[in-house]
């Protein structure tokens, strides 16, 4: 599917994957709308590249069809939903001052899981009503962020693995679903890569961070997953699959 000229909306498009990638569409001719709970900042970044900067609480259906409706009056229906708006918090289950609070879950769910299958039924509406954009039948493709966690998640991550598994669990039905329409949904799991919550963080436990990803030795780029959100909008038998992207990574 060639993204020139059709509709892209980025959640999380302030900053970091989201930001990077809504970039990389824009440079290829799509016609990028990027949402964030920080309106400010995902105007800012839309202002670069000529997009569309919208708030947007993707946990909040109206908040979330009024974005997507700005999005559609401006740019046309959906084509392209990248779901990068997500939160890695830690809390262990029961930690010193007792068991998780059960609101810290829910947050971490609600944000992750539910405000992804928020935008992907969204999305998903515009792109079946809309018209074969190839001889292939294509109409749009989705594609969600999970992560390795989902498959290996650490001591404290609980909430966060579980939110990103539950996003692994939805595709495949979804890809089944919308198979018949000819939108594709895909899912990354993204290992550890280089944003400022990593990079914030002391050096030596970068070091002992990276360490771990058997190649290439180092964090992953928030442009290396824009460039595989790219190709999978390019490859059309890409459907139905999680791909991780973590150099070989296999946390113990």
């Amino acid at each position: 599917m060639d993204v020139k000229g059709l509709a892209a909306l980025v959640t999380g498009g302030a900053s970091g994957m989201g930001a990077v990638t809504g970039r990389a569409l824009a440079a290829a001719g799509a016609k990028v709308a990027f949402l964030d709970v920080n309106q400010a900042a995902a105007e800012a970044v839309a202002a670069d590249v000529g997009g569309l900067g919208l708030g947007c609480d993707v946990t909040d259906a109206a908040a979330a069809e009024a974005a997507v409706a700005k999005a559609r009056q401006a740019h046309g229906p959906a084509r392209i939903l990248v779901n990068c708006a997500g939160v890695a918090p830690a809390k262990r289950i029961v930690g010193r001052d007792g068991p998780m609070p059960l609101a810290d879950f829910q947050k971490v769910v609600s944000i992750n899981l539910i405000g992804s299958f928020n935008m992907l039924r969204l999305a998903a509406a515009d792109m079946t009503a809309a018209e074969p954009l190839n001889d292939d039948g294509e109409r749009g493709i989705i594609i969600s962020t999970a992560s390795v966690a989902a498959f290996d998640g650490q001591v404290g991550q609980v909430a966060y693995a579980a939110s990103k598994a539950g996003i692994i669990g939805m595709m495949l039905p979804a890809a089944r679903e919308f198979a018949r329409f000819g939108v594709r949904v895909l899912t990354i799991a993204p290992g550890l890569i280089g944003t400022p919550m990593l990079l914030n963080m002391p050096q030596e436990v970068q070091d002992n961070l990276a360490g771990q990803v058997p190649f290439p030795k180092r964090f992953g780029k928030a442009e290396e997953y824009a460039a595989l959100v790219m190709h999978l909008c390019a490859n059309p038998m890409l459907n139905g699959e999680t791909i991780r992207l973590d150099g070989a990574m296999r946390r113990q």
